[in-house]
């Protein structure tokens, strides 16, 4: 399962992509106002960034508009993915994008019905908002098994990328349900790092380093202070 930065954030970004841990990044209009920085050069500050799928979503309400801001988005980086609600007009732009060979996420999905239609438009993605659901007490991973199950039955090529992600269970549950993607803040991604008992063994495992005799611990600091090797003659 690939793993997105639901971000538009330049530091959190630099961040993750520091440990290695995301494949691409997901932003929407809510996200990209937060930077209170013009829209355009961040985005493509972070097509400079990240080799792997950019999500931009559209604001237009209408497919006319849609289609252009998309067009305008898709040439911007070979990267971008243009990301276009659920809605009929949504829909309707999915379609034709798709058939210009742009790339489409279609986000705000909150049943299986919308996934299907999402699907048979062409969509790249399909974003289920799963913690939105389990906010009203709906099941949002039941959502993700039940697209899971639909696009195996008629072999979409729609990728279902779980969106909304709040806690690490939500992570754990969509590799077993085999999603394949899924997109979330930086919190949620630090926090599928930690666990308790790493940290103590950790502590542990150095403590006793430090038991060791002053002799036994000088090749550590000999290490530190060593030059970059040079190329050895081939």
């Amino acid at each position: 399962m690939q793993i997105f930065l639901d971000s538009a954030n330049l530091k959190e970004i630099d961040e993750a992509l520091r440990w290695g841990a995301i494949d691409g990044v997901t932003t929407n209009p809510s996200l990209v106002a937060k930077e209170q920085r013009d829209f355009l050069p961040l985005i493509q500050e972070i097509c400079r960034r990240v080799n792997g799928p950019i999500s931009v979503e559209t604001i237009s309400r209408d497919a006319e508009g849609m289609c252009a801001e998309g067009r305008a988005f898709a040439a911007m980086h070979p990267n971008v993915v243009v990301k276009c609600p659920l809605t009929k007009e949504g829909l309707t732009a999915t379609r034709r994008l798709s058939s210009e060979k742009i790339r489409v996420n279609v986000t705000l999905c909150f049943s299986a019905t919308q996934a299907l239609l999402a699907a048979k438009a062409g969509a790249t993605f399909i974003s289920p908002f799963v913690g939105r659901l389990d906010d009203i007490s709906q099941d949002g991973m039941g959502l993700i098994r039940q697209i899971k199950a639909i696009y195996a039955h008629y072999q979409f090529s729609t990728q279902i990328l779980v969106a909304s992600v709040r806690h690490p269970l939500h992570v754990v549950e969509a590799a077993m349900i085999g999603a394949d993607i899924a997109t979330m803040p930086l919190s949620v991604l630090e926090a599928l790092i930690k666990h308790p008992l790493t940290d103590i063994g950790l502590d542990r495992f150095l403590n006793d380093w430090e038991q060791l005799p002053e002799a036994a611990r000088q090749w550590q600091q000999k290490l530190s202070r060593r030059p970059t090797l040079e190329r050895m003659p081939s």
